[in-house]
């Protein structure tokens, strides 16, 4: 069996400041244990006020308190479940984090981005010590800034004098090439988000095929730097084409499907589980005030709870890695 092999669930995104108090968010997170996960990714944001600023700021009208943080990793912890701390830095003008960044001859604009971007993550890294999380995630989706190599390799070196335990980049799907500087940390993240479907109602053996074309690119990754990797984000919704297009939070309008969901999630966890050089999954995600559970069957949403991905993941969580046979999960 795997030393090391994550069954995890991301909890608590898109949650703004006293969120995971309240005595919903603690029944969700015993519901989210339910499930077999024995990790979570605490997955938090603040801002910075355009795409091209160079001031990180802890607006805490939004932003999750370190008392906020302590109270979810005791709970979790109390719970039994490891903690991955992931801070991450979203832009106020609502464009996606990864086009943060500046021409390439802007050093100055670098060079305080850098400097903001370090005191952040060490407010974090700091906080993730002294509450004893498992893993810290140095950052997330930063595509724009992900050629300034030198820059990283400053960050996680800075990080790992306040900070013990693993660290975790976590690329985007298709972007993991840009990544030169995996060597620094201890596991190499992405956001898998991949289309593996081609249409709506797509078959699982289509999602599948299409899986096993992303494991090569995963296992020319992996050879690469010698790093395991992590689904460090990974999910789509329940609705019917988001297998296509599984990033996708906009299109509420689509109908109901969790059986396209069901499959994503069954499709991936076959192709996947039994790599040695893979470390496992952090779902995207268990939110802190879940829905009723008769409720279910209207949700459109990431959220898995009382649909049939809930079950197929159930299946699989509670088996030992490299015990599950394609048989059990038909």
């Amino acid at each position: 069996m795997k030393e090391f092999f994550i069954k995890g669930m991301t909890y608590g995104w898109n949650t703004t400041r006293g969120a995971y108090r309240t005595q919903e968010a603690v029944e969700s997170l015993k519901m989210l244990k339910e499930t077999g996960s024995e990790w979570i990714a605490l997955s938090f944001f603040t801002y910075q006020s355009s795409f091209s600023a160079t001031d990180i700021t802890f607006d805490y009208g939004f932003t999750m308190t370190d008392r906020d943080i302590e109270f979810a990793v005791k709970t979790a912890k109390d719970l039994g479940l490891k903690v991955c701390l992931k801070p991450v830095v979203n832009s106020k003008d609502g464009l996606w984090r990864a086009r943060i960044g500046f021409p390439d001859d802007a050093i100055d604009y670098w060079d305080r981005w850098f400097t903001s971007y370090t005191n952040f993550l060490l407010h974090y890294a700091e906080l993730a010590e002294e509450l004893g999380c498992d893993m810290f995630c140095v950052g997330c989706e930063m595509i724009n800034t992900e050629s300034k190599t030198t820059y990283w390799k400053e960050v996680i070196s800075k990080v790992r004098k306040v900070y013990n335990g693993p660290l975790i980049y976590n690329a985007n799907h298709g972007k993991e090439d840009g990544v030169d500087w995996f060597s620094d940390v201890d596991i190499i993240g992405t956001s898998a988000y991949y289309p593996v479907a081609t249409k709506a109602g797509d078959t699982e053996d289509t999602m599948i095929k299409n899986w096993l074309k992303v494991k090569e690119k995963m296992v020319a990754l992996h050879k690469k730097f010698n790093k395991p990797i992590l689904f460090v984000e990974i999910g789509c919704r329940s609705a019917a084409g988001c297998a296509t297009m599984p990033w996708d939070f906009e299109h509420t309008e689509l109908p109901f499907c969790e059986e396209e969901q069901a499959a994503f999630y069954s499709s991936v966890l076959k192709v996947f589980w039994n790599e040695p050089w893979f470390a496992g999954f952090f779902w995207w995600d268990w939110s802190t005030k879940l829905y009723a559970k008769e409720e279910a069957h209207k949700n459109v949403g990431f959220d898995i709870y009382g649909k049939k991905a809930e079950q197929v993941l159930k299946q699989w969580y509670r088996k030992g890695v490299e015990k599950v046979t394609e048989e059990e999960t038909a």
